[in-house]
């Protein structure tokens, strides 16, 4: 797909959407892998790995959202968004041009133009893709809102909260709620777009010192392109921790703001 930049609205994002669906469909697979070959003696490291994961999140769901009947769902949406998020980001450790190269040899092998054959196979470094991630734990907060408190309880705490219930006060009021809701959700789906398209241009800068044959002389050339490949090799060790840790922190707000909800002001 063809676009202007990382905030180009103007186009559907295919290939963002095609490969959060492939990442989505692995991260289920993965999950019911584990499931389906859980044995109650001792297990093996993958399902080791699976049952720590999903105490952890079990763990810091019970610690945020008290409810238990919550719970039920809010534990494995938190778990989905943590496998999810971490699959997604993963992308960004392949090298960045290899698919997009793969891609420009099929539309050239298809007849058509390979030069105009665009994409992008990180979909978290895609601006449209974690907002769309953040509307949904809005979403999802809005009607854990409406769910526990009622429509008519929320929408007194909309103008009777943070400053007071008084009718001179409830503009205000309503007006800070919204503020509040916006900041969230933007802070949400920028934080990760941010860190993992920062990512992104890292990796592309560190691939272009490959190419430097092109430009400089020999000696140049060939010191440049050992330390691409260092620099490259150090920047995708350190890269699994930010990856992990973005999955993490989008796990842990989603759960904070689903608890939020739970609470009366």
């Amino acid at each position: 797909t063809e676009r202007g930049g990382p905030f180009d609205m103007s186009v559907v994002s295919y290939d963002s959407i095609i490969f959060s669906v492939l990442m989505g469909v692995l991260g289920c697979f993965l999950l019911w892998k584990a499931a389906s070959k859980a044995t109650s003696g001792v297990p093996g490291r993958f399902q080791a790995a699976v049952e720590i994961l999903v105490e952890m999140v079990e763990s810091e769901a019970k610690g945020i959202v008290h409810n238990a009947n919550s719970r039920k769902l809010v534990a494995p949406l938190a778990l989905t968004v943590f496998v999810w998020i971490f699959l997604l980001n993963a992308m960004d450790l392949l090298p960045v041009d290899l698919l997009p190269a793969i891609w420009q040899w099929i539309v050239g092998a298809a007849g058509g133009d390979p030069h105009h054959a665009y994409m992008r196979s990180v979909p978290t470094a895609d601006l449209s893709v974690t907002m769309g991630l953040s509307l949904g734990v809005l979403i999802t907060c809005l009607v854990y809102n409406v769910k526990i408190k009622g429509l008519g309880g929320w929408a007194h705490e909309l103008i009777a909260a943070p400053f007071g219930d008084h009718w001179a006060l409830y503009p205000f009021n309503f007006l800070m709620q919204i503020i509040e809701f916006v900041a969230k959700t933007v802070s949400h789906g920028m934080r990760l777009f941010g860190n993992m398209y920062a990512g992104e241009l890292i990796f592309l800068l560190i691939a272009l010192l490959g190419g430097a044959f092109a430009s400089v002389g020999l000696g140049t050339g060939i010191a440049l392109s050992l330390l691409h490949i260092i620099a490259g090799s150090a920047w995708a060790i350190f890269h699994i921790l930010i990856i992990t840790l973005q999955a993490f922190v989008f796990m842990m707000l989603t759960l904070v703001y689903i608890g939020q909800a739970h609470d009366s002001h």
